[in-house]
């Protein structure tokens, strides 16, 4: 039996707010059962706490849990837990202000956002949930008793500027909150609401690993008043419990199977195959949260998609909040699948405010640190299992080279590439370094489209005659990441077909007679190639004798700063205008070409078949590396005369 009503009148800048939660924070209805359920898993959480320390609530938490009822001839939804309640006082101050002390404050910044975007952003600082109720219904009756009391209160409101409250007799402990439907609208779906299907998928998204049993009537419960308990209806009525309640990442690690870690990664990442390793960590303090990830055993399909998504999925108290979190999770470890519970936040923190927020990023860096430490890990233990794993998540590492400047010396000892030094398996930085020469100060590297055409490329004949070990780099990325990276372990990288390469110095450690003998090749090619200089200087802007050939005529190599072809057709692709490059022509000066042209030269200077012999070399050279002929018809054309004049 109910006591007088009272109606009492929302706060000014709570009414305001109010119509924003309604209209404004969520694109999507289904939310509001989340939050409902949300707010009674901490109903319970609360009772069980005091329950602990406080002897007088006289209430029985032996089966504490969450049910939904269904009543679709009156339209009804609730929302009932047996948790710590409310008394009349919590239920003014916790639902009829709405976050009293910020409100106001609230407000002033979402009226000074410069769009809707932002405002929106900023309403999940605030605590608000609850409200999101009337976004499907047009009524909210909330009935509660607070554990260790005999009241009970009744909160009644339409969502508009006022709302009804008053005693109520016979409660049991806890809250049941009653929706009553809007109108049906096909268009809104809103009649979806009491079917079991729809309740079941709600629950299923937002909210499987609630630690407490989430319940549902196996059919409709009869009419009578909304949110009134039935004893006898509640005797004959079988229930279905909706949630698994299965939070592997709450569980110690040591309470875990290998078999409940790889069906819980097949479920959220719906890979058929079991994940390559697992993560599971925890963090107390400040902000404190949950985190199991794994990393798969095969890339996906569309890593490397521009739609490809990131696999973290961000939980608060076990409640589901969002997948793809990409403020959790690095895009070059976007293969990472997995689950962070976070203790601390909002259930309506938006991604706007999670980029920003310090405690993410210090919680993002120790993940990425985790994932890399785990890979490095792999790397030491199974060069078999590590191999494996790199060939189908390197390409994608690599790029964190890019992005991540803190931990670029923790993916560069990651690095598994080709090598001149075995062609049956690759190797690492690390390794390159123990075998590098006496006197070698650079890690020597050559970029190309394939293995071989790296290794036939004239770049690398002084190297392979002279032993040293030359990276073999055939990915894109490689292309990119060398020309930011600098050094590793004190050694700068260096492309061999950038810059002077002087191995003949090297080799003679000032040598005299090397020295000497250099000096006069200078001497004897001091006429020639200022002069093919100038004859090719619409495409190169320096001819020079080069130390790196040994077979071949010529090369053509860039400036130590200079970009690369590859990565100027790259960003040619991707729209950015870039001036042409000119590189250098380096000729090899004991070549019977080469010596030919000196001779020829010397001997007619003004000699216009000179000219022709000339872009033959440039042409010839520039197709060694693979590169493009600026005029191949001509090119061909000058070939065949010279064939043709040779017969």
């Amino acid at each position: 039996m109910g006591s007088s009503v009272e109606t009492l009148e929302f706060q000014a800048e709570t009414r305001q707010l109010l119509r924003l939660v309604i209209h404004s924070i969520y694109s999507n209805k289904d939310i509001f059962l989340r939050e409902l359920i949300s707010n009674a898993s901490d109903a319970l959480d609360k009772l069980r706490m005091e329950s602990l320390t406080e002897t007088g609530l006289g209430v029985d938490t032996s089966d504490l849990h969450i049910a939904l009822e269904v009543d679709a001839e009156a339209r009804t939804l609730t929302v009932r837990d047996n948790g710590i309640g409310m008394s009349r006082d919590e239920l003014v101050e916790l639902i009829g202000t709405i976050a009293k002390s910020g409100t106001a404050v609230l407000l002033q910044k979402i009226k000074e956002a410069e769009d809707a975007a932002a405002a929106q952003s900023l309403i999940g600082q605030f605590g608000v949930g609850f409200y999101s109720a009337f976004m499907v219904a047009d009524k909210v009756t909330l009935r509660t008793r607070r554990a260790g009391t005999e009241a009970g209160t009744q909160w009644e409101s339409d969502g508009e500027g006022t709302y009804e409250i008053q005693a109520v007799e016979g409660l049991p402990v806890g809250t049941s909150v009653t929706l009553h439907l809007k109108p049906a609208d096909t268009e809104d779906g809103l009649a979806d609401y009491l079917a079991g299907w729809k309740i079941r998928q709600i629950v299923k998204q937002y909210s499987d690993f609630i630690r407490w049993p989430i319940r549902m009537a196996a059919a409709p419960t009869a009419g009578g008043e909304p949110g009134a308990p039935d004893a006898d209806a509640a005797s004959a009525t079988e229930f279905e419990t909706l949630n698994s309640m299965k939070a592997l990442w709450a569980r110690p690690r040591s309470e875990v199977t290998e078999a409940e870690y790889g069906e819980f990664y097949r479920q959220i990442s719906h890979d058929p195959h079991d994940p390559a390793e697992t993560i599971h960590m925890r963090a107390e303090g400040t902000f404190e949260y949950e985190a199991l990830l794994f990393v798969p055993s095969q890339a996906p399909f569309d890593l490397f998609s521009r739609e490809s998504k990131r696999g973290v999925q961000l939980y608060v108290k076990r409640v589901f909040i969002m997948d793809d979190c990409d403020a959790l999770m690095p895009n070059y470890l976007r293969f990472v699948k997995g689950v962070v519970d976070a203790h601390d936040l909002s259930l309506n923190v938006s991604r706007e405010i999670l980029q920003h927020d310090r405690q993410i990023r210090s919680v993002r860096r120790r993940l990425v640190k985790k994932v890399l430490g785990a890979l490095k890990d792999v790397q030491r233990s199974d060069a078999e299992r590590y191999a494996s794993l790199w060939s189908q998540f390197g390409r994608a590492l690599k790029e964190g080279l890019l992005e991540d400047g803190d931990n670029v010396e923790a993916l560069l000892e990651l690095l598994s590439v080709d090598s001149t030094h075995d062609r049956e398996k690759t190797t690492t930085l690390r390794e390159y370094v123990e075998r590098m020469k006496d006197g070698q100060d650079a890690i020597y590297y050559l970029t190309g489209e394939t293995r071989a055409t790296v290794e036939n490329s004239p770049h690398m004949e002084a190297f392979t005659a002279k032993g040293y070990e030359v990276l073999i780099l055939t990915d894109p990325v490689d292309e990119v990441w060398t020309d930011q990276v600098p050094s590793f372990d004190g050694h700068r990288l260096q492309s061999i077909a950038k810059g002077q390469v002087d191995l003949d110095e090297q080799a003679a450690d000032g040598d005299e007679d090397a020295e000497a003998e250099k000096a006069r090749r200078d001497a004897e090619y001091a006429a020639l190639l200022p002069w093919l200089t100038a004859a090719l200087s619409d495409h190169v802007k320096q001819v020079r004798l080069s130390s790196r050939l040994t077979t071949s005529a010529a090369c053509i190599v860039g400036d130590a700063q200079d970009m690369t072809p590859t990565l100027e057709k790259m960003y040619r692709a991707m729209g950015q205008q870039m001036p042409p490059v000119k590189r250098i022509l380096e000729l090899n000066p004991t070549h019977p070409l080469v010596t030919a042209l000196r001779a020829a030269h010397e001997a007619n200077a003004d000699d216009p078949a000179l000219s022709e012999v000339a872009e033959l070399v440039y042409g010839s050279a520039l197709l060694a590396e693979g590169g493009d002929l600026p005029d191949p018809a001509r090119f061909t054309r000058l070939l065949t005369e010279r064939l043709t004049r040779a017969l």
